[in-house]
């Protein structure tokens, strides 16, 4: 029996997490769930798996959450500071599932609880990387992926031959417009741009899919996940998404991980680990899927991957100036405040704007993320006006 806290329960990553421990009630107890502000799916899904607590991020909610939890057993609590304190009880194993770098600090917390945490939050890996590095080691803590391309190359990379890795491929589906004509890409709406077509995900990161900034956060957090220098990290286009990342070794040899579209087998990989579980995804039938295709990303279509690189290899604070800035124009973008175009460029300009030195606390990298968020959103009311 191991203890589990899963931070963002109500998300995509959370309720597949939850799938997967409701079927498997020997193996986990489940010590804490949190959310942001979806009271009726968090109290239920407490309910049901006997939490000891559910904690609500929006502290406006807390009534609702404690009526909702009334003689179930679990205990309640709310706000920002109540869903760091539950990531920090030290569980077995922590999922750290917010979206955005809101899961900074309560990841933090988890690691320096110690223990074992599955990141789905690559956000707070990109913006605090170094920092995060230091305090894992600092506390014997073990950070596994949770991401399914990160999660491949973690199951396809061996840690004692990782010298004679040559290269790591990151896969990426290419999101809705892989083949939309650049003239027709400033008038998406952000309806279109959250229609996925190989993964059901919620819609910061369909929009970062959309734009392939997710990926280009992918190849910061597997500069920091793999030891590897950030060029020998490729990104590759592949269509189906069978193939969710691949490892070159220097003899020639490529490994690949495969498997079906669902969440569920990178979260059930990381639950387990060192070990395997049985999920109820649906198994890989190559015959059915015909062809892999493999494809060079536009990088005119795409200019968030050539943002995303140049702040790996600047390194400091330029990976978490990208995150913020990254985040306000989406949001802006969902509202209907700026194009789909511009969200590229609200980054590049924030990029521009801001230069401090590389953060060494946690408070250093919170500061560089607020005042990047500050100017990010002083260029979209710049951009509305």
């Amino acid at each position: 029996m191991r203890t589990i806290t899963i931070l963002g329960a109500t998300g995509s990553v959370g309720t597949s997490t939850l799938d997967l421990v409701e079927r498997a009630p020997e193996t986990f107890r489940v010590r804490a769930l949190t959310a942001n502000s979806d009271v009726a799916r968090l109290a239920a899904a407490a309910i049901r798996t006997r939490a000891e607590r559910a904690v609500i991020a929006d502290e406006a909610h807390l009534p609702a959450l404690r009526e909702a939890l009334a003689g179930s057993g679990v205990a309640a609590a709310g706000g920002a500071e109540a869903v760091t304190e539950a990531a920090g009880e030290g569980a077995d194993v922590t999922v750290a599932a917010i979206v955005g770098c809101a899961g900074l600090k309560p990841v933090m917390a988890a690691i320096r609880a110690g223990g074992t945490i599955a990141l789905a939050n690559k956000e707070s890996l990109v913006s605090a990387g170094d920092v995060m590095k230091a305090a894992i080691d600092r506390h014997k803590a073990t950070l596994l992926p949770v991401d399914s391309e990160h999660n491949a190359i973690f199951q396809c990379l061996d840690a004692r031959l990782s010298h004679r890795a040559r290269r790591i491929i990151l896969t990426a589906s290419g999101g809705p417009f892989r083949d939309r004509p650049l003239a027709e890409m400033a008038a998406i709406t952000p309806a279109q741009a959250v229609a996925h077509p190989n993964w059901s995900m919620g819609a910061k990161i369909s929009v970062d899919s959309a734009t392939m900034m997710n990926k280009g956060l992918e190849l910061i957090e597997a500069f920091h996940l793999f030891p590897l220098d950030h060029g020998q990290i490729e990104i590759v286009v592949h269509r189906q998404s069978v193939v969710h990342s691949m490892v070159e070794y220097v003899d020639g040899s490529t490994l690949a991980q495969l498997g079906t579209p669902d969440m569920r087998t990178p979260i059930a990989y990381a639950l387990a680990w060192p070990d395997r579980m049985a999920t109820p995804g649906e198994p890989l039938d190559l015959v059915r899927v015909g062809r892999l295709d493999f494809e060079a990303p536009d990088p005119e279509r795409f200019p968030a991957l050539a943002l995303a690189r140049a702040a790996v290899e600047a390194g400091g604070a330029r990976p978490a100036i990208l995150n913020a800035a990254n985040e306000v124009a989406v949001a802006a973008f969902l509202g209907g405040a700026v194009g789909f175009l511009e969200i590229a460029a609200i980054v590049a300009d924030t990029l521009e704007r801001f230069d401090p030195p590389a953060p060494q606390t946690l408070d250093a990298v919170l500061d560089i993320d607020r005042e990047a968020r500050r100017l990010a959103a002083e260029r979209v009311e710049e951009r509305v006006a």
